[in-house]
């Protein structure tokens, strides 16, 4: 069994999308990130940078239990604990993981960035939210172009790339970003949106959130508590 720590943001929702298109057992624990869950000793020992996803698998490598930390990381443990959604041909696999890397270093962060000083910001900074509204709508160009003559985003077949890059996408509108611009990117999106799993996977604890206008679960997630040494 898997024992998956997690909440309903993008991260979580791609490991929910990779366990649903796996058909993999997995027990569902709620991290609630406004309350200050991921704080707690018994997830940082198991997270310690804090953050969700996290993953416990009793039947890790050589039948032995394996914690991970990271979607990304986890993403690739279950491809090669199953040997699927990741190519085996080293050219199909390295064209994966490229857009894999493309969404943990770059989308992630930068649509992070769009949400946070277009969405929950205390003050609204033209600056800040000019520059990462306009490298969202870069990224979602180089998507765009990328899925112009292709069905998936890379390796010929819909892959833990493709189950990564999705979830960051469904906040578009928070984003900034108009979908009559990147037309071959929203034929994409509606066709991952169309998939069974993906639409059971995003349910995952999709009641539990809550819009953010506590003012303690702000300070919890943006003020001085993430801040504090563990």
């Amino acid at each position: 069994m898997i024992d998956l720590y997690t909440w309903p943001t993008p991260n979580g929702h791609k490991i929910h999308i990779l366990l649903e298109e796996l058909g993999l057992p997995y027990k569902v624990h709620a991290v609630d990130i406004g309350k200050g869950e991921q704080f707690k000793p018994k997830f940082l020992k198991i997270s310690p940078n804090n953050k969700i996803p996290a993953l416990v698998d009793a039947d890790g490598p050589e039948g032995k239990p394996i914690a991970l930390f990271e979607s990304g990381a986890i993403m690739l443990y279950l491809a090669a604990k199953t040997g699927r959604f990741l190519p085996a041909t080293d050219r199909a696999k390295y064209d994966v993981l490229q857009w894999l890397m493309f969404q943990m270093g770059g989308l992630g962060p930068m649509l992070g960035q769009a949400h946070h000083f277009r969405i929950y910001a205390p003050e609204k900074i033209d600056y800040a939210v000019n520059r990462y509204t306009n490298e969202a709508k870069r990224l979602y160009g180089v998507l765009d172009q990328q899925l112009k003559s292709k069905q998936w985003i890379a390796g010929g077949e819909y892959s833990i790339a493709d189950m990564a890059i999705f979830p960051w996408l469904r906040s578009w509108q928070n984003q900034g970003i108009d979908w009559t611009d990147y037309p071959h990117l929203k034929a994409w999106f509606d066709r991952i949106g169309q998939r069974p799993a993906v639409q059971k996977a995003v349910l995952v604890l999709a009641d539990a959130r809550k819009p953010l206008t506590d003012p303690k679960a702000h300070q919890t997630l943006f003020g001085s508590d993430q801040y504090k040494k563990r």
